[in-house]
């Protein structure tokens, strides 16, 4: 499997890279990228979680303990409680969200998946995500995973980031590149 240079070269991609390869001689990749994913959900709900990630006061004992009662309350698999061990007697559990987000990467890359991320201005409908999975599955080759964010910001359109291309079709930058055309 080919993973992007950037990706081992970053400490987040090097546990993430660690933990798949793990993973997968367990054949447990699929479990492993689920337990992440609800870690990644409990992080962006819970304010207190993340400070207990992110801070440097807390021991590592205490570290490890909190996030072991996390890791059981979500039932995560073994393999991801010993990662998050390892992570808290590191000091590395300010690094999980990266490392998620490229555990996901690699998994992505070996089914041969690319994720979109889509923002729009209001949230879309299923039947809306689901056109625009097909199409863009279409254009770029390879099985399309959707992420969708709602930014109001935007006004109206689409904002579609898949690796490092990104198409934006918002109102907002077509505004700002009016008003630039128009100042001359």
């Amino acid at each position: 499997m080919d993973i992007s240079g950037g990706i081992k070269a970053s400490l987040a991609g090097r546990y993430a890279s660690a933990l798949f390869d793990l993973a997968s001689e367990a054949g447990s990749v699929s479990a492993v990228e689920s337990d992440l994913e609800n870690l990644h959900k409990a992080l962006s709900e819970s304010d207190e979680l993340t400070n207990l990630i992110t801070n440097p006061q807390v021991s590592r004992d205490q570290a490890a303990g909190a996030i072991a009662s996390v890791g059981k309350k979500l039932k995560t698999s073994e393999l991801t409680q010993n990662f998050l061990g390892v992570l808290a007697g590191n000091r590395r559990l300010g690094d999980l969200p990266g490392m998620i987000r490229a555990f996901g990467t690699i998994a992505a890359a070996q089914r041969g998946e690319v994720t979109a991320n889509v923002t729009s201005a209001h949230e879309l409908s299923k039947t809306q995500l689901s056109t625009l999975k097909d199409k863009l599955t279409a254009r770029e080759g390879r099985t399309v995973k959707l992420s969708a964010d709602v930014d109001p910001d935007l006004l109206g359109g689409l904002v579609v980031t898949i690796g490092s291309k990104r198409i934006d079709g918002s109102i907002r930058t077509r505004l700002n590149s009016l008003a630039q055309a128009m100042k001359g």
